[in-house]
């Protein structure tokens, strides 16, 4: 019987080694306006607030954080759903901020959304052909013909078969998985370079959850995918991601690769995450007195210095409480923005 680890290895080795920079996220700025009375600003959220990092093509990272760091807002600015206060996004050479029109529209073409509840994101009053139908339309695919052609192979892809039992099947009369797999096939209708999948397993039973994260490991090989997976449940991260970022507060604190982050984690809002993963060895509940005190801080007045030392344990005062850290590498290829590992 294969163990987990030994399931975790086996993907990992099937990842192909990353070629070139697809997406560059240089500097990013995302900050909400405060506004009294719909009018005169009074300060920001700083959702994220300078966060950088490249990904590869062919590659998958997992942004990993509590609710409130920032996580949804990156994801919204790398989709062009949201504008950079400040900061650069260029993907695969293109420049996100000086995008518009025509130009903006095939940037999300390439670009595929997986949303978190697959019940909410699709329309209950249109079946499953006129749901995978409409971004085609809407990409200006006009003969019936080839949309038919072409939803029948991403339903193949996403394993959804017979596909005549499904076509004209309404969102209410699948399951939850179902439901997924049909918001995974629509992501894959153009053929996209990227995939943005938040949270992709959340609200979908634990045996569920395996068959998907399969069925998109599949795809992302298969395609050759760069992948961005949001979650907030480092347990699930190992089968998927080749690196893990992990962010707090607006900032990504740590960034490592996969396997090391998990067995090596320097952070000590990484450990308490990790404290915090659910594990059904009774044995290791003791783990859970590991976990911080206190709530994440307000986003729009985020703590000086680094914005995890009011809950952390080891936090050293007059240099935590003051001067915000920056990236230390204390291994090759594994960053963590803490003090802990200053030179």
């Amino acid at each position: 019987m294969i163990t987990e680890l030994q399931e975790a290895k086996r993907m990992a080795m099937k990842i192909q080694d990353p070629v070139e920079t697809l997406l560059s996220i240089q500097d990013l700025h995302v900050w909400y306006e405060l506004r009294r009375f719909g009018f005169s600003v009074v300060g920001h959220v700083k959702a994220v607030d300078n966060v950088s990092f490249d990904l590869a093509e062919g590659e998958t990272v997992a942004v990993v954080g509590e609710s409130g760091c920032g996580k949804s807002s990156l994801m919204k600015t790398i989709l062009g759903l949201n504008n950079p206060t400040g900061g650069r996004v260029v993907f695969d050479g293109d420049d996100l901020s000086k995008l518009k029109g025509e130009g903006l529209r095939n940037y999300r073409f390439k670009i595929g959304y997986v949303q978190q509840d697959p019940y909410g994101a699709l329309p209950p009053f249109m079946n499953v052909q006129k749901i995978l139908e409409e971004p085609l339309i809407i990409s200006g695919m006009t003969d019936k013909t080839e949309r038919l052609s072409r939803i029948r192979k991403v339903m193949t892809e996403v394993k959804l078969h017979p596909i005549e039992d499904f076509l004209h099947k309404f969102p209410h009369m699948l399951s939850g998985g179902q439901q997924q797999r049909i918001v995974i096939a629509r992501a894959m209708l153009r053929e996209p370079k990227l995939i943005v999948a938040d949270e992709p397993v959340s609200m979908l039973d634990a045996s569920v959850r395996v068959e998907i994260l399969k069925l998109m490991r599949a795809l992302q090989e298969s395609h050759g995918l760069s992948v961005i997976y949001i979650t907030h449940d480092l347990s699930t991260v190992k089968y998927f991601s080749q690196r893990i970022f992990v962010m707090y507060a607006g900032n990504l604190i740590e960034k490592a690769d996969t396997r090391r982050l998990l067995q090596n984690p320097l952070h000590p809002y990484t450990h308490a995450l990790l404290a915090a993963t659910s594990d059904p060895d009774a044995a290791n509940a003791e783990s859970f007195k590991e976990v911080p005190p206190g709530e994440p801080p307000s986003l729009v007045n985020p703590p000086k210095g680094c914005r995890f030392h009011p809950r952390c344990s080891r936090a050293m005062v007059g240099l935590c409480d003051e001067k915000e850290p920056v990236d230390f590498e204390p291994e090759p290829g594994h960053l963590v923005a803490c003090w802990l590992y200053q030179p």
